[in-house]
């Protein structure tokens, strides 16, 4: 959960400002080879380091989908949650683009700026949010996103 929380309306005022940076993540192989096992995608560019060694990238890198799916670990550091909201939940992607490769051992960190926010219902809040995860050191990000939340937040 996030460390902070905001009114829905202070939230609105952020729109296209950055909410939140979150702590850098190691991408361990011990973390890559757990996501292969979860999902069942064990391509040797992932969870061989001596056979991806051999490949332009010169060693394992991780999942796309890893990646990905550490957006939610990002945020709850990153992004505040809402004022008197009793759940949130991921509401799914506008898009997602998977720009560089996360090489085994490099950190990552999510960058969140609030594109939208709209009631979708009487308590409900969908928040939009322009995503980049960065590669230390990078010049790229590896990725790109625009991330949906919904927030449940009953009517005062």
């Amino acid at each position: 959960m996030a460390a902070r929380t905001i009114s829905a309306a202070k939230l609105a005022e952020r729109i296209g400002q950055e909410v939140g940076v979150s702590d850098w993540i190691e991408m361990t192989q011990s973390l890559i080879d757990t996501f292969a096992d979860a999902t069942m995608d064990r391509q040797f560019i992932h969870v061989d380091p001596e056979r991806a060694g051999q490949t332009p990238f010169e060693g394992t890198i991780a999942h796309g989908f890893l990646v990905l799916s550490l957006l939610s670990r990002m945020s709850y550091a990153a992004v505040p949650g809402i004022e008197n909201a009793v759940m949130g939940m991921n509401y799914g992607m506008n898009r997602v683009r998977f720009v560089s490769p996360v090489k085994a051992g490099a950190r990552v960190r999510g960058r969140f700026v609030l594109s939208d926010v709209a009631k979708r219902a009487e308590d409900q809040l969908l928040a939009t949010y322009a995503v980049t995860v960065e590669i230390e050191g990078g010049q790229d990000p590896a990725l790109v996103a625009e991330w949906l939340t919904l927030s449940i937040v009953p009517a005062a």
